[in-house]
């Protein structure tokens, strides 16, 4: 008896030796993580810049670092993550984005007798493809004929097309596009170039093609003294004349918002429909002027007259993807308003209804929302302020949730394989595919946003926020070391 209690204690002392070493291990370990961020804080951070770093193990639930957390910074594209987050943390937030056709008349042989509704649902990702599917639902139903109006329903969204402190000389970039809640190829036109004889105009082809905007063409083929070659269009009249100038060397493609992207989907939407052999009566011929009167705006009553003919729909999960993996704007307003529309039960949301929710969100976890400021949902604002403190708590209550954290880990970048992360901490450095997060960056800002595995094991979620740092090479070598440096860290 004994014999079997002096082993059992001889187990103990043994257990707390080792725990004993393993925690003063673990804390030697973190000792030198802080002195090693010290260190690149000191030495590695761009000439001029302000930092902000929050890192939380999420395993041992406690901080490992910070260094003015709670100061307020521009978050650019990490305000990204706060979207995704709050609108994963609605319910019903799994139902599809869809794009709708609705009718109150009825269908006589082959032809609709009454009006034609397409009610927009904000889906960010709706393609030509997916446009000849969803008229495609009106040829099933034999529908050859359309005696009525066409009118397209955009009442999801108030008719701001810009959020609150974008910039209004951003356009016609593609990464800042007209908001509606019908939405075609995310409003942006293709333009492919292709070299002709030497001297002789270049060839043109458009996507999508249409006569809603107009080709001013003046290139030259392979005509250096043209100059280089340049992409534009009227933008500062609200126009949508595109022009083309200068050399084509070789064959090049170029992409430009357009104008009103809720009118752009529905003369591309009429101008289908008659492609499909479905004759409108109210088209008098396919000149510009006549598709443009052959359709206007207006809601579609919800009565018991109301018949759905058609509808497509994309995953949420698509939308998101695209969202964090590629920074995508338009899919970051459309999660906005879709996370106001699960949060108030409303069928017309603004961008402020989805920024309730986040501030009901963070008041959820803790924090005051009337501590930062919120203005959009993408991080385009220069009006937004959040702190590296609110990002890492926002992330450990994802982490906290299996039902958000599952898709939000899926869509975030991962280091060295994809997304804005794609070359960033590649093959042979220590945080190669153990960083899934998200960048941040535009002209003196940059951040970087997410969740890293340690090599011992331990998930971290952690923000760095950088300021007023113009060399951007910079600041991402500076996030990217610390991020090398965590994912070393050997305790278990």
């Amino acid at each position: 008896m004994k014999r079997i209690i002096l082993q059992a204690c001889c187990l103990l002392l043994f257990s707390w030796l080792f725990a004993h070493r393993a925690s003063a291990q673990q804390a030697d370990s973190v000792a030198t993580l802080a002195s090693r961020i010290d260190s690149l804080l000191k030495y590695e951070l761009p000439a001029g810049a302000h930092a902000g770093l929050c890192i939380y193990d999420l395993t041992a639930g406690r901080m490992l670092y910070e260094y003015q957390a709670d100061k307020l910074s521009r978050p650019a594209s990490t305000m990204k993550v706060m979207t995704a987050i709050t609108a994963l943390s609605q319910q019903g937030i799994d139902e599809p984005f869809r794009t709708e056709l609705w009718t109150r008349g009825r269908i006589v042989g082959d032809t609709l007798k009454g009006d034609l509704y397409v009610v927009g649902g904000f889906d960010p990702e709706l393609d030509e493809t997916d446009l000849k599917e969803l008229i495609g639902g009106l040829t099933k139903r034999g529908i050859r004929v359309l005696d009525g109006r066409i009118v397209g329903d955009v009442s999801m969204k108030d008719s701001l097309y810009w959020g609150t402190g974008w910039l209004w000389d951003d356009t016609p970039s593609t990464f800042q596009p007209y908001l509606s809640s019908l939405m075609l190829n995310k409003g942006v036109l293709q333009v492919t170039l292709r070299p002709a004889e030497r001297g002789l105009a270049a060839r043109v082809e458009c996507s999508p093609a249409s006569t809603y905007y107009t080709i001013d063409n003046r290139t030259r083929s392979r005509t250096s003294a043209a100059g280089p070659l340049r992409v534009d269009r009227n933008w500062l009249e609200n126009g949508n004349c595109v022009s083309l100038r200068g050399n084509v060397q070789s064959a090049v493609t170029r992409s430009l918002n357009l104008f009103d992207s809720g009118r752009m989907f529905m003369h591309v939407f009429v101008e289908r429909l008659q492609e499909a052999g479905i004759r409108c009566m109210s088209v008098a011929d396919s000149t510009r002027e006549s598709i443009a009167s052959a359709y206007s705006f207006g809601e579609l009553p919800h009565d018991s007259l109301a018949v759905r003919l058609a509808r497509h729909e994309t995953p949420m999960q698509t939308v998101l993807n695209v969202m964090l993996k590629e920074s995508d704007n338009l899919n970051a307003e459309a999660m906005l308003c879709r996370a106001g529309v699960l949060a108030t039960g409303k069928k017309r949301v603004s961008a402020d209804d989805g920024l309730d929710a986040m501030r009901a969100l963070i008041r959820k976890i803790g924090l005051n929302p009337s501590h930062y400021r919120l203005a959009d949902g993408c991080g385009l604002s220069h009006y937004d302020y959040l702190s590296p403190e609110l990002l890492v708590a926002m992330l450990r209550y994802a982490y906290s949730r299996t039902d958000i954290f599952a898709p939000l880990y899926k869509a975030l970048p991962v280091s060295g394989m994809d997304g804005t992360l794609k070359y960033r901490m590649g093959y042979g450095t220590p945080a190669f595919r153990q960083v899934h997060a998200k960048t941040g960056s535009y002209t003196g800002i940059n951040a970087l946003a997410g969740y890293l595995k340690t090599k011992g094991g331990h998930w971290v979620a952690f923000a760095i926020m950088t300021q007023n740092a113009l060399s951007a090479r910079q600041a991402r070598a500076f996030q990217d070391a610390v991020c090398e440096s965590l994912c070393s860290l050997p305790f278990e």
